[in-house]
């Protein structure tokens, strides 16, 4: 995986662990970003297929009206760090 990827992929992971420990995040959101985080780690898949999977698994939890606007940010955030990675 080259550098560039890696800093995306670690940079995503950052950002959706500190949404997952916000106490004012719904549980369900917070629940999505660990799945998101457990996707991104997981080594069997290669990066732009673990990119996707997370892309795919926060796309419900940014349309959710329960969300506070600054996970939703946060959440688009790490969508526009992952959607340029390919294989």
């Amino acid at each position: 995986m080259d550098p560039e990827t890696q800093k995306s992929i670690d940079q995503s992971k950052h950002l959706l662990k500190q949404i997952s420990e916000d106490s004012s995040v719904p549980r369900n959101i917070r629940r999505a970003a660990n799945e998101a985080i457990a996707v991104l780690e997981n080594e069997t898949d290669s990066p732009a297929v673990r990119a996707q999977n997370a892309i795919s698994i926060l796309d419900e939890p940014s349309q959710d009206p329960n969300c506070p606007n600054h996970a939703r940010t946060k959440i688009w955030h790490v969508s526009s760090l992952l959607e340029p990675i390919r294989d």
